[in-house]
């Protein structure tokens, strides 16, 4: 404390306070840029896919049946195996599955939504399908998105942190607390604020999104006024 490093420094000397802010960083910006890509393509593809409906609801549906069950971890380790590992496939990995439940939830709002009223109005006035879609669908499936956006935060970081743990994830010189739980680990018995301080700030960060998200979900999601 009276040299200044509050949180101590690892086993180079370097400040684990600053080590864990820079990695909270990272891991924050990995989970917000997967809820960014879930709302993104899951909303576009989730609202078109059910306000079409019939087979190209159906061929679309099964494209995202067999995009979900492939085997991620292998294609992660496809990934790192080809191309080294650096921030960038982080953001391709997480992406590819971060947008797949947000395109079932909106289909399903979108299922029930073409059939009221106002949908089938702006169809009979001639609205093309792309503003309907933009228009109309979309702006009224906000709501779910945002809860859905909100919970998926915490769950994309601590996915990202298990992919930094196996060593799969950020390096050197960048980091993520998930890399700094590995560092921590492996010197736990000599250093255990190592492991403890990032660990602390995780837990805290995880609870505070599912918080917030529960939050959101009790003031926007109809279903549970």
């Amino acid at each position: 404390m009276a040299s200044g490093h509050y949180f101590g420094t690892d086993s180079s000397g370097r400040d684990l306070l600053v080590r864990v802010a820079i990695g909270g960083r990272i891991s924050l910006m990995v989970g917000v840029a997967a809820a960014l890509v879930a709302v993104i393509l899951g909303t576009l593809y989730g609202s078109l896919s059910g306000y079409l409906g019939g087979k190209v609801d159906s061929v679309m549906m099964r494209l995202l049946e067999i995009l979900n069950s492939f085997p991620f971890m292998f294609f992660v380790i496809l990934l790192v195996t080809f191309f080294g590992q650096n921030i960038l496939l982080i953001f391709v990995a997480i992406g590819m599955v971060s947008w797949l439940d947000m395109a079932r939830i909106v289909r399903g709002q979108t299922l029930s939504l073409k059939r009221k009223e106002f949908i089938e109005a702006a169809q009979v006035g001639g609205v093309s399908t792309a503003s309907i879609v933009l228009r109309h669908i979309v702006p009224n499936v906000l709501g779910v998105v945002v809860v859905y956006a909100s919970l998926l935060v915490p769950s994309m970081i601590l996915f990202e942190s298990f992919l930094s743990f196996l060593g799969l994830g950020t390096q050197e010189p960048l980091s993520s607390w998930g890399a700094l739980l590995s560092d921590g680990a492996n010197s736990m018995e000599v250093s255990p604020w190592l492991l403890l301080f990032p660990a602390g700030f995780l837990v805290v960060t995880l609870f505070c999104f599912n918080f917030i998200g529960d939050g959101l979900r009790d003031a926007l999601d109809p279903k549970d006024r």
